[in-house]
């Protein structure tokens, strides 16, 4: 029982410290060697570009939303709006033709087929030389499309993707956990542009070559993770833009949050499955490794912490630290549920804010595992109901 509970323990400990901790240290290393010096500028006008927004039941926010792409810094006949409805019954798709005065297009599916089949629908109806997805739920900075088009400058490069900054309102911080783990997720992908590119883009802002975006992709897989595997798969680069800031209000209750990760998730690994080939050493080299690291690792930390209380357990009995072990995530277990139980409509303690998230996102994992390993489609989604209320951010992930 001693040898079962300290090899549950270690492995534990050794799987969550790689993911984690030493993944990205790695990658720092690498990066001091093979760093790149990006300046970079179009020698002539900036190309076409194609934005699209797929949209689900979105006209309490929609006019907001349009006004702030038409905001965005870019010559404006060079830019072509396009709106996806995913057949919208509450009036979004009336408030969208509003706009096509001011160029914004609107198409509509006959019927619910899902955010990945509505694209895929729209790319028949799209001008642009390089494509821009973006999600309603964001807002994109004013000053932020131009640094991500500029990337396209290096031949090199095939996707761009944005910096999500997790905002909140003055009056509401119930979701401060989500911030830090955004800010360290943007972090660990600004090394990995240094070293052989990401492995996942930003679902909320990216950018990718028109001729990367036309790739079929079934409707219940993640196009912005494929659409990275897939640049790479042709031999270009996915990189990081840490300048090309959108910004992403934070999910107002845990239980929202936590919903959206296990979608999320399990059509992640259900994508990876699908395109397990990257994971190939001898033909993709340190990207394979790296999305090795950044999406498997991540995914077998959940499993490898259940793994590893139960070594506690076992050790217990014997040995007065693992009691202490015990005690000890029990207390942040019980916190984590407290937090998660909160009430959406009041302030959370901030002692409870950090395990409540790390309890919502590490759960996820092992219920989106379930899923997908179960073959449960996530074709068509419900949209993640952020809060746009009024109010200057009062906190961001760098």
């Amino acid at each position: 029982m001693m040898l079962v509970g300290w090899t549950l323990v270690l492995a534990a400990v050794a799987v969550v410290f790689y993911a984690y901790v030493l993944y990205p240290a790695i990658l720092g290393m690498l990066a001091s060697i093979r760093g790149r010096s990006v300046t970079l500028a179009f020698p002539g006008e900036w190309p076409r570009v194609s934005i699209t927004i797929p949209v689900y039941n979105e006209v309490a926010q929609i006019d907001e939303l349009l006004e702030s792409i038409l905001r965005i810094d870019y010559p404006r006949d060079r830019l072509q709006i396009l709106v996806v409805s995913d057949a919208s019954d509450d009036g979004t798709d009336e408030r969208v033709a509003a706009y096509a005065a001011r160029g914004v297009e609107l198409l509509r599916m006959p019927e619910r087929c899902g955010k990945s089949a509505a694209e895929n629908a729209a790319r028949s109806h799209l001008r642009g030389d390089i494509i821009v997805n973006t999600d309603a739920s964001i807002r994109i900075a004013p000053d932020a499309l131009k640094p991500l088009i500029t990337r396209f400058a290096d031949p090199s490069v095939g996707l761009a993707s944005g910096r999500d900054v997790s905002v909140t309102r003055v009056t509401d911080e119930l979701n401060g956990g989500e911030s830090a783990y955004v800010g360290y997720e943007m972090w660990v992908r600004s090394i990995e542009t240094e070293v052989a590119g990401i492995v996942g883009a930003s679902g909320c802002f990216y950018a990718i070559r028109r001729e990367l975006h036309e790739h079929d992709l079934p409707a219940g897989l993640s196009r912005d993770f494929a659409a990275a595997l897939v640049t790479r798969e042709r031999g270009y680069r996915a990189v990081s833009v840490n300048e090309a800031i959108c910004f992403v209000p934070r999910t107002p209750a845990l239980q929202q949050e936590y919903r959206r990760k296990v979608r999320t998730i399990a059509r992640g690994m259900q994508t990876l499955s699908f395109k397990r080939s990257l994971l190939n050493p001898l033909r993709y080299g340190l990207f394979a490794w790296m999305l090795f690291s950044h999406k498997i690792a991540r995914w077998a930390a959940p499993w490898a912490a259940v793994a590893g209380f139960a070594g506690l357990l076992l050790l217990a009995p014997a040995q007065p630290a693992a009691a202490v072990a015990v005690v000890m995530t029990l207390v942040v277990l019980a916190a984590a549920f407290l937090g998660w139980r909160w009430p959406a409509n009041r302030q959370m303690p901030r002692a409870l804010r950090m395990p409540a998230y790390l309890m919502a996102g590490n759960v996820a994992v092992l219920a989106a595992t379930l899923k997908a390993l179960r073959g449960e489609s996530h074709a068509v989604w419900e949209p993640t109901r952020r809060d746009h209320d009024t109010g200057k951010p009062v906190s961001a992930a760098a």
